[in-house]
Formats: C-alpha cells, structure tokens, sequence
C-alpha cells in the first residue's frame, strides 16, 4: 500500500524510532560486505566515429518500442527527455506526454551510446555526453546520432557491466561549454577525472581522485570541479586549470565498515548562492561542505531512507532520490522535496530509483527508475512539484536508465 505524501520540519521524524548511528554501521557494514565482492571490471574503447550511428530499436524484455511518429520531422522537440540506459548500450529519448506531466507520454528513439551507459550531461548546443563503460560517447540529441565515441586515457580493466564496472561514472561540463569532466572507475583502486575539450573532442588531462567517483559537480565559476568519491569517503577537488587536487573527507557515520559499508557519499549538487556541496546521507543527514575550507556542517533530514540522485531546483530547493531500505528500521523509497528553509515532503515512490531531473520550468520532477543495484525498473516516475496532492505517474523509458537530462 502506497504512503500518503506528508509535510515534515526538518526536525521531525515518525515511527518507526531511528537507530543510534553505531549500531546502524555495525549491522548494515556486515550486510553490505556480504554483498560486495567487489553501495554495491573497461579498456579504452574505439576512436572517435567517421559516421554517424543512427537511432536503433530500443532493447527488448520489458522496455517500451520507441515511436518515432512523436517527433515530428524527426527532429527531438524541446522538453525531451534524455535517459543513460546502464541495462544496455544505448540513449533513450522520451516524450514526457502533454504539459511534461508523464500522462500519455513514450519512448521516441533509442541510439547506441556505448558499454553500460551511467552519467550524461547535455550542452547549449544539443549535444550530449554520455559516460559508458569504454568511453564518452557524444550524441547530437537535435537529430539523435551518435557522433563519436571518446576512449579514456585512464586504464579501467575491461570493459564489462554491472554495479562494479569501470569506466565513466559522473559526468558535467563547464560552465563555458569548453570541457567536459568525466569520473573514471578504476575497480580497486582511485579512480580520475579526465578533462575532455568539446571543441576537439579529446582528453586534456587527468586528475587522480578518490575510488569509485560517483558524481561529478563544477563549481559556479568554473574553477574547481568535483569528484564524489563513494568508496574513499570524500570529494575530491580539482583545479580546473592546473588539475592541482585536494581531497576532503565527507562522513557524518564516519568510515568504519570501509568498502563494505552503505554509508558513503553518492551525490552532490553546488549551491549557486554560496557554492557548497550539498551531499544527502540516509534521509537523515545532509552534509553541506564548504569546498575552501574542507568543513562539513550537517543538517537534519526526515526521509530514513537510503539515498543517491540528487538535483536543485532554480529557487533552491533541493530533490533527493531515496532508494529504499538498507535496515529493517528504514523507510521505503521516496523523493524528498526539500525547501531553502529546511521544510521537506516526503513523496513515497514504487520500486527503487536513481537520479533526478527537473524541468526548465521548476514544476516537475523526473525520477529514473534503473537504480545501480537489483530491484530496477524500466521507466521514470514524474512528481509534480507544485501540486502536493497529485499522484507520481510512472513513464515507461529505456533500459534500467541511470542518468537523466531535460532536452
């Protein structure tokens, strides 16, 4: 049975009672080491393309056909969506049906990206880039083609899928549009932020950060760009002119567990009014960093849920994807609306989720349904955020989609 959507301060919390934070990380670090062999491996792929990769059928075994007819002259209307599909190789552009509501809306195409496709970032100019398992893939969302594929200058094994694999993980771009800042997975060891020119599609440089960069964030000014490092407990900042790095432990449980425990960083978005990181933990705390001085502030949170995808919204509220529990004492999935002022809705969701995007209006959330573990599913689920009392439509698009951009 579905939770009804519920308004809570900050300081709130409901039954069931909350756990003190030693006896969480003790039980669930056993239960995640159980887990990992490996919040539980890629060579450089191909260089870049001569030809377009036209738009292809999209994966059978549960995902909607894609319908062409809904992009008039093949052309991808503005308010598209634009999905990673992590269960194949490809991109999924989706119609968000009438107004963006979900109501009515479908898969258009689907286009060959590259290895398990994670994290994507669409610029100015239409074109995406998509992190994969064996390079950046650039993707012209306008007539929906592959442009080329982009190999990765960092060694990260071979090129594999699933959870672990290595290769491209967070990804952003500068806010000049001149380079582009993929996380690379290096599966047992740090892993690097490469620098990409757009312009000429190829590596600049490297950076050596943190293990499993989860997310990537550039700072307002484009000076620093941020690497969430999931299995070392920290971000990683780096100079965006010299690569110069520093790394700064984010962990409000602390780190007991290692690579076995939940309680890791998973993603951040910058606030624009002061730049610092805002990095949600267990629908319980969120820890803002301030990237000058490495200090971490925390916050109270209400959900009590694990977290990953996060998004701001331009009048600051901040989204946050709760994937489900983690312990017998935790909440079900949800996305956490959280006002500037601290004020949170809490509106449940059906199965796990990932990330979070919103719409170039504020209104509406969209919320991709491939989740990095088991219990995904083939669609996203749309919130409206200004209608409180409205019900999440469920989106049937791509194939266990991670990533999530509004065209």
């Amino acid at each position: 049975m579905r939770r009804a959507a519920a308004v809570r301060p900050a300081g709130a919390r409901t039954a069931p009672t909350r756990r003190t934070a030693p006896v969480r990380r003790t039980a669930l670090g056993l239960l995640a080491a159980a887990l990992l062999a490996g919040c539980g491996t890629g060579t450089p792929g191909a260089a870049p393309e001569a030809s377009a990769t036209p738009a292809t059928t999209a994966p059978s075994g549960g995902t909607a056909a894609p319908d062409p007819s809904r992009s008039p002259a093949g052309r991808t209307p503005e308010g598209t969506l634009l999905v990673a599909d992590f269960g194949a190789d490809t991109v999924t552009f989706v119609d968000p049906g009438p107004d963006g509501s979900g109501r009515g809306g479908a898969p258009i195409a689907s286009v060959k990206a590259g290895t398990a496709p994670y994290g994507l970032v669409v610029g100015e100019d239409g074109r995406a880039w998509v992190a994969t398992a064996e390079g950046v893939a650039v993707v012209d969302t306008r007539q929906r083609t592959r442009l080329a594929l982009i190999p990765y200058a960092t060694e990260s094994g071979p090129v594999t899928t699933g959870e672990y694999r290595g290769g491209g993980m967070g990804i952003a771009m500068a806010p000049d549009g001149g380079h582009v800042y993929v996380g690379v997975n290096v599966p047992g060891r740090d892993g690097a932020v490469e620098v990409i020119d757009t312009a000429t599609r190829e590596v600049t440089g490297t950076a050596r950060v943190g293990m499993r960069p989860f997310d990537v964030d550039v700072s307002p000014d484009g000076r620093e760009v941020y690497a969430t490092d999931h299995d070392s407990f920290d971000v990683t900042a780096v100079d965006a002119d010299t690569l110069a790095t520093r790394r700064m432990e984010v962990a409000p449980y602390g780190t007991e567990g290692g690579l076995g425990s939940w309680l890791k960083p998973h993603y951040a978005v910058v606030r624009p009014s002061d730049g610092a990181l805002l990095l949600p933990f267990e629908g319980e705390r969120l820890a803002v960093l301030d990237p000058r001085t490495g200090r971490v502030a925390i916050e109270r949170m209400t959900a009590n849920t694990h977290q990953h995808g996060a998004a701001l919204t331009s009048d600051g509220t901040l989204l946050v994807v709760g994937t489900g529990p983690i312990g017998p004492d935790d909440e079900d999935p949800s996305l956490t609306v959280r006002a500037p002022d601290g004020t949170e809705r809490i509106v449940p969701l059906d199965g796990p989720h990932e990330d979070v995007a919103v719409s170039k209006d504020g209104r509406t959330a969209y919320v991709t349904g491939g989740f990095t573990r088991d219990g995904h599913w083939n669609g996203i689920t749309v919130v409206d955020l200004d209608d409180e009392k409205s019900e999440p439509v469920r989106l049937a698009a791509g194939n266990r989609p991670l990533g999530i951009s509004v065209l």
